[in-house]
């Protein structure tokens, strides 16, 4: 019997070999975390001191996204052009659809460059699963969310203290109130560590886990595709391709939506903390 086909070591950036298909007498060589790990571009990982493609797809992401902004704006026109258009059409429909409509128009404009960063950034980095020769979403990395979560969180609770004092951003963070009467300390005690220990962990892990688990999919009926390339198989694999299709479809609405949906509950947090405790 022939080896399965994924490599032994599993910094390898390869999740399947092109020989291998189906009736070969080789096991088929699903995805799995070795799909998620590249070896260093430059550098050396035992030494913590590397530069891979994650890192890579990251950066030429952030030159994207300041690069279309800064060519949209560097010389705007009243009457605007194609590319000034599309990016105030994406900029104003963050600031007007998300940060007017939770924080309001008087308190949200200071966070709009925030947050129209931080969508445009997060939506970039998830469609790096889709384009040739990148294909991968670097939000399916667990680092960059918890970094992007963590800036959020850092906001969030500094606002809190600046806006309400140290009593008063106690009694935001626990939902203190009195009416309450003898199941206040529980209900406070989950609050705390509800707000201060689980929101951030979640607002990381809803974007990560999405990207984790929509480029698994794609990766599943790529390879299967491959494998199935061979005798009988060949008519399973046209299926396995069309749910490729399929799937890379629902990617691009899912990665609209997790940045979406992460500059929203950023917007939701920012207003949390802006808003006076009764």
């Amino acid at each position: 019997m022939k080896e399965p086909a994924v490599s032994a070591d599993p910094t390898q950036v390869l999740a399947f070999e092109t020989d291998c298909h189906i009736f070969d007498g080789c096991g088929f060589p699903a995805p799995g975390l070795h799909s998620f790990l590249f070896e260093p571009l430059w550098g050396d990982a035992d030494s913590n001191v590397y530069f891979n493609k994650t890192m890579l797809l990251a950066l030429l992401g952030s030159i994207i996204v300041v690069g279309f902004f800064w060519a949209a704006f560097r010389k705007p026109k009243v009457v605007p052009g194609k590319l000034q258009m599309v990016a105030e059409a994406g900029y104003d429909f963050i600031r007007r659809g998300v940060v007017y409509e939770t924080i309001g128009k008087k308190e949200g404009e200071k966070y709009v460059p925030l947050v129209v960063s931080l969508f445009f950034f997060i939506w970039m980095m998830n469609l790096w699963s889709i384009v040739p020769l990148a294909q991968f979403p670097v939000t399916a990395i667990i680092s960059y969310p918890a970094v992007l979560a963590l800036i959020v969180y850092v906001l969030w609770v500094s606002l809190t203290f600046k806006r309400h004092g140290f009593v008063g951003a106690f009694k935001n963070f626990t939902g203190y109130d009195k009416s309450l009467g003898a199941v206040l300390p529980l209900s406070m005690t989950i609050e705390f560590f509800s707000n201060l220990l689980v929101r951030p962990f979640t607002h990381a892990v809803r974007l990560f886990a999405n990207m984790f688990a929509g480029h698994t999919l794609l990766l599943l009926f790529t390879i299967a595709t491959w494998y199935l390339l061979n005798g009988i198989g060949i008519a399973y694999a046209g299926v396995s391709f069309i749910m490729v299709l399929v799937m890379t479809a629902f990617e691009l609405f899912v990665q609209a939506l997790q940045a979406y949906v992460f500059v929203l509950l950023t917007c939701s947090f920012i207003q949390g903390a802006l808003a006076e405790h009764h």
